[in-house]
């Protein structure tokens, strides 16, 4: 629903208040509590207008009068109004993450015995491998559990399972090659390198990075 239509509903929260509260009330100070009312919420919601013309537009429409604007223009005008509105509720939205994803990297980083590969990967070694290095056009066989940054399960597959590292997100093509066959390390991965913006339906939030411990177990070309 518009915003601009939304507003329309603040005009019933008076009056509900008023016959709960059993208040005899006259036809100015209902005109009044109307006003304050909606003029609260146009200044939470739309600051900075003009009250002159917001009276006037007010004024003509109760009374039936033509509007000096024609009701197109007004619909465009309110319309990107809401346009603009939503951009910066989804901005305010993508600042909150990545912010947060920010501060999750930071503590990451500093952990005792974490290195940082390219793509700002970080990883530590929690078991030594000896084996072969998987190339970046190979296949790998692994088990792994990947986590969110509170900790949530999101996947996990604890039976040796093979994948082609050209399937597979970014930070694992990033990471895989630098490890040797037996090694088993813990991989926190940047959003970039993993869902992104998009995110990954409702199991992976936008602007998410992920945590893995990986256990490579057999290589293949």
């Amino acid at each position: 629903m518009p915003r601009y239509l939304i507003l329309g509903l603040c005009l019933v929260a008076p009056l509900s208040l008023a016959a709960a509260q059993n208040t005899p009330a006259n036809s100015d100070d209902l005109a009044y509590s109307i006003g304050a009312s909606l003029g609260d919420r146009l200044r939470q919601e739309v600051p900075g207008l003009q009250l002159e013309q917001l009276v006037e537009g007010l004024r003509q429409a109760y009374q039936g009068q033509p509007p000096r604007i024609e009701k197109s223009r007004m619909q465009a005008i309110l319309q990107q109004r809401d346009e603009q509105a939503s951009a910066a509720a989804e901005q305010a939205e993508v600042d909150k993450l990545t912010a947060a994803e920010k501060r999750f990297m930071a503590t990451e980083r500093a952990r005792a015995g974490v290195h940082e590969l390219a793509e700002g990967i970080l990883y530590s070694e929690l078991a030594g491998g000896t084996g072969a290095q998987p190339k970046a056009s190979g296949s790998v066989q692994v088990r792994y559990v990947g986590r969110l940054p509170d900790g949530t399960v999101f996947d996990q597959n604890q039976q040796p399972q093979w994948f082609k590292l050209d399937s597979v997100i970014e930070g694992w093509r990033v990471a895989l090659p630098n490890m040797k066959a037996g090694a088993k390390w813990r991989l926190v991965i940047p959003s970039a390198q993993a869902y992104g913006a998009e995110g990954a339906g409702d199991l992976i939030a936008p602007y998410t990075p992920l945590v893995f411990e990986i256990e490579l177990l057999a290589v293949a070309d």
